[in-house]
């Protein structure tokens, strides 16, 4: 008798999707993408595409139990990832843990609440649903702060705000760019060093594989709070890593979350304390748990969709980077029409991936967050000055030119 294939359901339709739907195909699973941009270009190398809203929980329910799914992930994609635990919970699927935990996880405000609640580091914040609500109470404020929505991703919407002139635009952008119109305002953490971006995995609640990059940033970029480049190992010490790691675990066993790849957000401030500052059950965009898998051997993609079904993991283990590692997001910083990207053979690196999205003649926008990257580089170098140097003298060696 033929074994039914399963069939894995994804939520969005973009680039960052391909390693994914590549290892669903290879473990023979039926991989079905979800979005309501038919254009999409996950949707060209998934087997079948359904035209939903993935905030949509109902629409999505409807979809899922229509085909008869075997499990549902939402990788890469922020807004999507409540959607795929209320999935999980309705059908009993395979999930990342609670759906109530998955919406701690995935709301900034509530986020915020529960880490206060437990006795983690957390920076002061305070949530608001309309932008009287946030201009009502101007003492509240000290600066300088952030404003950014609860429940977007990729830096969109997301403003540093220095003195009471610029408030009211941060808080009218924040508010643009939520899904259901709420926003989070939190004091600013100044950290020391570079903070942390990059992926982790737990398995029954265990965390099994956790990493910490260097999350650099472009000043001259529209938005500087935008992630321009990442580098492995991080800038942290053994001594915060391991508290963090602590932290995270303890996060977990709290929310009783399960077997899951994770997008950690950390840092550490000048005041020498450690935070975490985002935990979402998916795995990041700008292609981290790839550049992870090239410096570790360890598979993070492949299991997470193996876990999505049902079916075991294989053994995630804690492994060193095997050298220095750093990935650039390829991007302008005006708008115009590409010409051409240029790397200098002065480079001190061996060049991993060079991946280009666009062409000669295709019009780009200035980075004002990941949907604005047109490639990515992924580089290998012998040693940390070497990396460091490249990193910070970037514009050196690298240049995207635009007319």
């Amino acid at each position: 008798m033929k074994k039914k294939q399963k069939k894995l359901m994804l939520l969005g339709g973009i680039r960052y999707l391909l390693p994914v739907i590549k290892a669903a195909h290879e473990q023979g699973y039926y991989v079905i993408t979800t979005d309501y941009f038919p254009g999409n270009i996950a949707h060209k190398y998934s087997d079948e595409y359904v035209n939903v809203s993935i905030v949509d929980k109902e629409a999505v329910l409807k979809a899922a139990r229509e085909r008869k799914i075997d499990g549902i992930l939402s990788f890469g994609v922020d807004p999507g990832v409540v959607t795929a635990s209320y999935v999980q919970e309705q059908m009993r699927l395979p999930s990342f843990g609670p759906f109530e935990s998955v919406d701690i996880l995935q709301n900034k405000d509530k986020f915020r609440t529960f880490l206060t609640d437990n006795g983690f580091n957390t920076p002061k914040a305070k949530g608001f649903s309309s932008l009287d609500e946030a201009l009502s109470d101007l003492d509240w404020y000290e600066y300088p702060v952030i404003v950014k929505p609860t429940d977007s991703a990729g830096s969109k919407g997301v403003t540093r705000v220095d003195n009471v002139e610029k408030l009211k635009p941060a808080l009218e952008s924040a508010f643009e760019h939520s899904i259901k119109g709420k926003i989070i305002v939190e004091e600013f953490i100044e950290k020391k060093g570079c903070s942390s971006d990059t992926d982790s995995f737990s398995y029954n609640g265990e965390l099994k594989m956790v990493t910490f990059s260097a999350q650099r940033f472009d000043e001259n970029a529209l938005n500087p709070y935008a992630p321009s480049a990442y580098s492995w190992p991080s800038t942290f010490t053994a001594e915060e890593e391991a508290y963090l790691t602590s932290e995270i675990q303890r996060l977990l066993t709290l929310l009783g979350m399960k077997t899951s790849i994770y997008n950690i957000e950390t840092r550490i401030g000048t005041n020498g304390k450690p935070y975490i500052m985002e935990v979402s059950p998916r795995g990041g965009g700008n292609r981290l748990a790839e550049v992870v898998r090239y410096a570790t051997g360890v598979d993070m993609i492949t299991a997470c969709t193996r876990a999505a079904v049902g079916d075991s993991v294989g053994n995630i283990q804690q492994k060193p980077y095997d050298g220095h590692w750093a990935e650039i997001v390829l991007h302008a910083n005006t708008n115009g029409i590409f010409e051409s990207l240029e790397i200098s053979e002065d480079l001190p690196a061996e060049i991993i991936e060079e991946d280009l999205w666009v062409k000669t003649g295709d019009k780009v926008e200035g980075f004002e967050g990941a949907n604005n990257a047109i490639g990515m580089l992924i580089l290998k170098f012998q040693s940390e000055e070497e990396l460091v140097n490249s990193l910070v003298n970037q514009n050196h060696w690298l240049k995207v030119l635009v007319k």
